[in-house]
């Protein structure tokens, strides 16, 4: 399955992104406090991308033999890890953990602009989709009590880093689905995450954050956290989901992870939940199911007009031998 919509496996390995990367915020707000930012974060990808090859490797999986499919899984590595997640981590130092939030959203609407506009994609930008991620963007807004105000009055490092990151992710994320390989999903992560992590690391390693590198109990408590959950786990997930389902759906995981970070902290730190909060996670939610019918409705309406839609798979196809 390659389609547009989530089922079986693909529909598990979307869930656990959402609810482990929901959980990475604090994990990441802890390490970037005692730790260098792209030390924190190449380390993080280099250790989880090595023990998830010999994991791999162990169980079975074999090295790309291809030398298109190393360069393939390395740009997506520089992508979405070095591009993408390294500048979050670094941005948290200038934006509260709430604006950043907003800016991290929109990678579910760049995913659907960059899966619309680059050729082979699984779904059109159409009406029903845009409809989804505005109000999606407007419950997380809700939901973080952020006013525009207070966006455009950040600490403008924290907003450009983010938007580059969120951009920059999105961007590797299609790039991934666009370019096929026979690499197993989690030897192909593990490959990004190596490549992705020691070009961050070696960001670092110029800009002299060796010299603030000191482990703290909290620092290495992070460190571990992100590396089996947030990288291990979370990052095989969502390659996975990304390999079996359209860009844009997936995508929608950026929408949830606020939610799971809410509830969380109600159900661990008691952190009280109102009226405004239900109300922004039933949009949130809204939205996201919104999106994953809108994939079904175009092709059924197709059918019904008499004229058979071509699938995801079938258009890129066809694009390949035009």
């Amino acid at each position: 399955m390659s389609g547009g919509g989530l089922r079986g496996r693909a529909l598990v390995a979307y869930l656990v992104v959402c609810l482990v990367w929901g959980s990475t915020y604090l994990a990441i707000r802890v390490g970037v406090g005692v730790l260098p930012p792209f030390l924190f974060a190449g380390l993080r990808f280099f250790i989880a991308g090595l023990v998830l090859l010999a994991a791999a490797l162990a169980l079975g999986d074999t090295l790309p033999k291809r030398l298109g499919d190393w360069r393939t899984q390395a740009i997506v590595g520089l992508l979405l890890l070095s591009a993408g997640n390294a500048f979050v981590v670094w941005a948290e130092q200038y934006t509260a953990s709430g604006i950043a939030s907003i800016f991290v959203v929109t990678v579910a609407l760049w995913m659907a602009f960059f899966d619309a506009i680059i050729p082979g994609g699984s779904g059109d930008l159409n009406w029903r989709v845009v409809t989804g991620l505005l109000l999606g963007f407007l419950g997380t807004a809700l939901l973080v009590g952020a006013s525009p105000a207070e966006i455009l009055h950040a600490d403008l490092r924290g907003p450009i880093a983010l938007t580059w990151a969120s951009a920059s992710w999105s961007l590797g994320s299609v790039y991934s689905k666009r370019h096929r390989t026979e690499t197993s999903p989690y030897v192909g992560a593990a490959i990004q995450m190596i490549a992705g992590g020691a070009a961050i690391a070696l960001v670092g390693t110029l800009l002299g954050e060796w010299s603030r590198w000191h482990v703290t109990p909290r620092g290495a408590g992070a460190m571990a956290y992100l590396v089996v959950f947030g990288s291990i786990l979370g990052y095989s997930a969502y390659t996975y989901a990304l390999r079996h389902a359209s860009p844009t759906i997936v995508g929608t995981y950026a929408y949830v992870n606020p939610v799971i970070a809410v509830v969380l902290g109600w159900l661990i730190l008691r952190e009280p939940v109102s009226p405004r909060t239900l109300v922004a996670m039933a949009l949130i939610l809204g939205a996201v199911v919104w999106i994953q019918f809108s994939h079904k409705i175009a092709p059924a309406a197709g059918r019904r007009n008499g004229r058979t839609e071509p699938t995801g798979s079938a258009r890129q196809e066809a694009s390949e031998h035009a």
